[in-house]
């Protein structure tokens, strides 16, 4: 992304985290960012139809470790797929490493999305009381469930939006083509690839969790916190 685009989202959100903002301000500025961000993804693709070497299908691997390592991969993976991208997810020691692929700019976009809101989850996380009664760990795993369904809703909504916006149906035939491409590339990687069965979850974190999605700045903010997970509360 360029330095441009990031500085002027960066300018968004610090509008948006100000104290003196009221609620209704702050949400403003948050959609405004994540609207640029969806923007950029359109132009990059249709930059990228007339001269594809300067957006190259790719991938990377993404270490996720614990606690909660399995919902942080679900957050992930709710932050991908709206962005045009997949992921499989490997065991990997007493976490996982999530093989990501796409083109080299959604790639872009989901590893600022999702460093930006693994440390907005920490930090909602450690900001809510478990209920008496209840164990921690399955509150907090509802919790990020939550988190990440509302994350991704957000994320295909404003998608959606960046697409509308441009009004033609040659943008959504682009858009089509490269899912396509990336999914050629996964079964190519991945021949015989399984989905994973759903999980059931036991605690009652999830509304909670799914407002908090709702409030997330889906804008990319830069942390210093890396892409592994770390500082979830346990």
């Amino acid at each position: 992304m360029s330095e441009a685009m990031l500085s002027k989202v960066r300018k968004l959100l610090a509008k948006a985290e100000d104290p003196a903002c009221t609620p209704a301000e702050s949400a403003a500025f948050t959609a405004k960012a994540t609207e640029l961000i969806a923007r950029y993804g359109v132009d990059r693709a249709l930059l990228a139809a007339r001269d594809p070497a300067t957006d190259p299908v790719g991938d990377r691997v993404v270490d996720v470790v614990a606690p909660y390592a399995r919902d942080k991969a679900g957050l992930l993976a709710a932050v991908a797929d709206p962005l045009r991208c997949r992921c499989v997810r490997r065991a990997h020691g007493d976490g996982f490493a999530l093989h990501l692929f796409g083109f080299a700019s959604d790639l872009e976009r989901v590893d600022l999305l999702f460093t930006s809101l693994l440390v907005q989850a920490a930090h909602g996380l450690s900001g809510t009381v478990v209920p008496a009664g209840e164990h921690p760990a399955a509150f907090r795993r509802s919790w990020l469930a939550g988190f990440a369904r509302v994350v991704g809703e957000r994320l295909r909504a404003a998608e959606a939006g960046a697409v509308a916006e441009r009004g033609t149906p040659s943008v959504a035939l682009v858009l089509a083509d490269r899912s396509d491409r990336v999914a050629r590339r996964v079964t190519e990687v991945y021949p015989r690839l399984r989905t994973a069965a759903p999980r059931r979850l036991a605690g009652t974190g999830f509304g909670a969790g799914a407002e908090a999605g709702r409030r997330a700045d889906l804008g990319g903010r830069a942390v210093v916190d890396g892409a592994g997970g770390r500082g979830i509360a346990r």
